[in-house]
């Protein structure tokens, strides 16, 4: 069975299984409808298409369509199999891989969800060709953030270049993604369940989560602009240079990404008490010693506000 997300009404399912022409449930387009009604909607299209535990599920799309793919596979039956062909950047490089699945609940980012890992992930760079020029632009906030929190060499290879650049050669193109799959899949071998060193893949998202839902932002655009906060942060709390700052800040401008937003400080409070990575009076924050090493560091609610605050 293949999930597709479309805008539009109908398109010609393709041949992914051999011999074999799956059945196809195409969702809508768009973060808003990433949530339990769509995945109810989907598990009603399994169980019409009487799915059963044999049943393979593939989740043909961006990032959007590989959470709901992974989510709906994992409870569907207690479980059924599931892989990825991921056709954003975005989720070539950071959303299909890893093995956490979920749906957001209002403005709750990936509130509710499941980690299991799917049986593959195909890539074919020839689709990204079909991407509007935004999403290509979007994709590069998580390949930005790698490099902060594991690659001073991909950070610089990047300054050297622009997005355009990616885009009109493959060779590039390919040889970015994986060295992205690699950073990315090398620190979820090491600690699937988040315990430690997976938490170095929020750097930015944890502001970034708070203002996407509230302003609707595409993913890219607020995790870039969590990424400045998390750097702001990491100057005044951890002795981050501030020059380096504004290389990470210059470098996203480069990629054509925000770097600030007109924000509602109490709203964005309100989101961050019920974010997953806070612990009675502290947020766990990712942090920056230097670009291409990140720490993870605890930092309370009321100086945490105090920042916000100040910065936006």
């Amino acid at each position: 069975l293949a999930l597709w997300q479309m805008n539009g009404a109908a398109i010609a399912t393709p041949n992914l299984l051999g011999t074999i022409t799956p059945d196809c449930i195409v969702v809508p387009a768009g973060e808003q409808y990433k949530n339990q009604v769509t995945v109810d909607l989907i598990i009603n299209e399994l169980i019409a298409a009487k799915a059963d535990r044999e049943t393979f599920i593939a989740g043909v799309g961006g990032g959007v369509v590989t959470d709901m793919a992974g989510y709906a596979a994992s409870v569907y039956m207690r479980g059924v199999p599931f892989g990825f062909v991921p056709t954003s950047i975005l989720a070539m490089v950071d959303a299909s891989i890893g093995g956490k699945n979920g749906v957001d609940v209002g403005l709750y980012k990936n509130m509710v969800g499941t980690i299991r890992q799917p049986e593959f992930i195909l890539y074919d760079i020839s689709l990204l060709q079909t991407l509007p020029d935004k999403e290509w632009i979007n994709g590069f906030a998580e390949i930005i953030k790698h490099a902060c929190i594991k690659d001073m060499a991909m950070f610089e290879m990047l300054e050297q270049h622009q997005w355009q650049d990616f885009k009109n050669d493959a060779v590039l193109l390919s040889a970015l993604i994986e060295k992205n799959i690699a950073v990315k899949a090398g620190v979820v071998l090491n600690d699937e369940f988040e315990k430690g060193e997976r938490k170095l893949l929020n750097f930015g998202h944890t502001i970034g989560h708070a203002i996407e839902n509230l302003y609707t932002l595409p993913h890219g655009h607020a995790v870039s602009i969590g990424m400045v906060m998390a750097s702001v942060f990491s100057v005044e709390i951890n002795g981050f240079q501030p020059g380096q700052k504004e290389r990470i800040t210059a470098l996203l401008r480069r990629y054509g990404l925000p770097v600030n937003i007109d924000a509602d400080i109490e709203k964005i409070m309100e989101v961050l008490l019920m974010d997953k990575k806070r612990t009675n009076d502290k947020v766990s924050f990712i942090l920056l010693d230097k670009i291409g090493k990140a720490i993870i560091q605890p930092i309370g609610i009321t100086q945490l506000k105090d920042i916000l605050k100040r910065s936006f």
